[in-house]
């Protein structure tokens, strides 16, 4: 199995719904992505998939992210605007294009991060 990775990254604003502190308020991230894509075969370049594919489709969901309230997006009024919904967000929409989708991480800052894997039991 191989598995390809590619990152990427937007600003937000969000803020988190019933959270009893300072996250309830509106604040941003600078937020980091990470895409990872299980190939079990290789074409006839040797190749599981082509980066570039994957990075375009990962920045296209990104662009529409980027400089938003996220409680203001349609998937985000329904679910709360949590580093965990986001990364599930971006799972799923990239897995409309990308069948072969791994796993999304998304960290909200240095140190803290999230990752949506449908494969984990």
């Amino acid at each position: 199995m191989f598995i390809l990775s590619v990152e990427g990254n937007f600003s937000a604003a969000h803020q988190v719904k019933g959270y009893p502190g300072d996250c309830a308020g509106m604040h941003g991230h600078t937020y980091k992505v990470q895409a990872r894509v299980a190939i079990k075969t290789l074409d006839n370049l040797g190749m599981a998939m082509d980066f570039r594919r994957i990075k375009s489709v990962l920045d296209t969901i990104l662009e529409t992210l980027d400089h938003k309230d996220l409680n203001e997006l349609p998937y985000f009024r329904e679910n709360n605007a949590t580093t965990e919904h986001l990364a599930m967000y971006i799972y799923d929409e990239m897995k409309k294009q990308i069948k072969s989708m791994r796993s999304v991480t998304v960290w909200e800052g240095y140190n803290h991060s999230v990752t949506y894997d449908e494969t984990v039991p």
